[in-house]
């Protein structure tokens, strides 16, 4: 079997139809389909949930979570539903900007959704190696409470570690790692959740309280910042190329994964959002694993608990961070790859080891270099998964269905575009914002 395929999905000329990506292996059951979407959604960003409801409060936040399940789960399954009825009429799509390309032409996918979903993708492997460095340098402090060693050094660990995990071949190979990442949200979920009632139901935890913000400029870029947030918990950026895993008929896999990953979803969102928020209340931290070491230092359930929660999360991470640099490593190989020869030959190997490792290392450096999860967070959210996965998968659907204007579905799929499009917006002042705020007090390779 050649280890590479064509491009040819799409018109194009004929050096780009002689650019070659990593061959995508059908998948032989719609189970591969859920770990891989549970891997690129259940995410350890949602542990920063408690901290978004901070800003919106009870109402608002439970509101504000259904919402995203529900819109999100739509679009999804309006994407897949686009895929097929395009793969039906001969035009397989591999890639978000493919379908771009063909439904909203080329400038669209060249300009704007192919740009978009790179730093959406790209952007989540420099939050995973954040957040990697973050658990690592938690587990250090609790142990080592006088140590001298930075943030920024354990980030570098964390990309260390990618650098092994980043040479894996190709989406196909990550399917074994991804059911084991599954089972790791569900641990690191539970977890969480254990030690917020735990701590708020001890006299150790901080007092309640639920009340927002007086200064109303405050409380509404809160408010759109923390929609940014958990607009990034529920994205996903990667839904075509996750369909291109699946062999052919397609038919019904996308949409039994996601009920696997949206049950997964139900339990770790709502459980560690609601029980973080109530133990915690405004003064949740951007990582809700932070709040479980006392101001002074001293842990508020047992050490070895909190290690092994960070324990958990720092393995799910390198898989998230592994799931998303494939979109960079695609187009990647597409640049230095020679489909004429073997996937394994040397001509092959050294430009992707090279290639990948250049992309593990700046990713790293720049989560060394700019140590703000939460801000990262809303960037991404604001400016990509908001666009990606609740814009377009409505205005794809009407493009290429045409539903008519008499159809109640039209109109649902236009209010959806057209609101989170104003959504977007506004979050992504919100997001620019606050980084001008955190700008002041922040400084490169900070020790947070």
């Amino acid at each position: 079997m050649d280890s590479f395929i064509y491009i040819n999905q799409t018109p194009c000329d004929d050096a780009t139809k002689n650019r070659v990506q990593p061959l995508t292996y059908g998948l032989r059951s719609w189970w591969h389909s859920g770990y891989h979407l549970t891997t690129s959604i259940v995410a350890p960003p949602l542990l920063s949930l408690p901290f978004a409801f901070a800003s919106l409060g009870w109402i608002a936040g439970v509101l504000s979570l259904v919402i995203g399940a529900l819109v999100t789960f739509y679009s999804y399954n309006l994407i897949s539903l686009v895929l097929e009825h395009h793969a039906e009429l001969g035009h397989r799509h591999l890639r978000f900007r493919d379908m771009a390309y063909d439904i909203l032409g080329p400038g669209w996918g060249r300009y704007y959704v192919g740009p978009i979903q790179f730093m959406v993708c790209y952007g989540a492997v420099v939050g995973q190696c954040l957040l990697g460095g973050q658990c690592l340098k938690a587990i250090y402090v609790l142990w080592n409470p006088d140590g001298t060693m930075k943030l920024y050094e354990f980030v570098v660990i964390f990309g260390a570690l990618m650098l092994i995990l980043a040479q894996v071949p190709s989406f196909h190979s990550l399917r074994h790692i991804n059911l084991i990442s599954l089972v790791l949200c569900l641990l690191y979920s539970a977890s969480a959740t254990a030690a917020s009632i735990y701590i708020g139901n001890s006299s150790k935890g901080p007092h309640k309280n639920y009340s927002l913000s007086n200064n109303v400029e405050t409380r509404i870029f809160g408010i759109f910042n923390a929609i940014a947030i958990i607009a990034t918990t529920f994205g996903n950026g990667i839904i075509p190329e996750i369909q291109a895993t699946l062999a052919p008929p397609v038919k019904g896999k996308m949409f039994k994964g996601l009920c696997v990953c949206y049950t997964v979803v139900i339990v770790t969102f709502f459980s560690v959002a609601v029980s973080g928020y109530w133990a915690f209340g405004n003064e949740s931290a951007g990582l809700v694993l932070s709040n479980f070491i006392d101001h002074d230092g001293n842990p508020l359930v047992p050490r070895w608990f909190i290690m092994m929660i960070n324990i958990f999360t720092i393995l799910q991470l390198s898989a998230v961070a592994v799931v998303y640099l494939q979109p960079t490593n695609e187009v990647l190989e597409r640049a230095f790859a020679d489909p004429t020869r073997s996937e394994f030959s040397a001509r092959n190997v050294i430009p992707r080891v090279i290639s990948r490792s250049m992309s593990v290392i700046l990713a790293t450096t720049i989560a060394a270099m700019l140590p703000f999860f939460g801000d990262i967070n809303a960037m991404i959210g604001a400016f990509g998964f908001l666009p990606l996965d609740f814009v377009l998968p409505a205005v794809f659907y009407n493009l290429t269905f045409k539903p008519s204007k008499h159809n109640a579905l039209f109109w649902l799929n236009s209010s959806i575009a057209v609101i989170f499009s104003v959504v977007g917006v506004t979050a992504a002042v919100a997001a620019v914002r606050q980084i001008s705020l955190d700008a002041k007090t922040y400084k490169l390779f900070a020790n947070v």
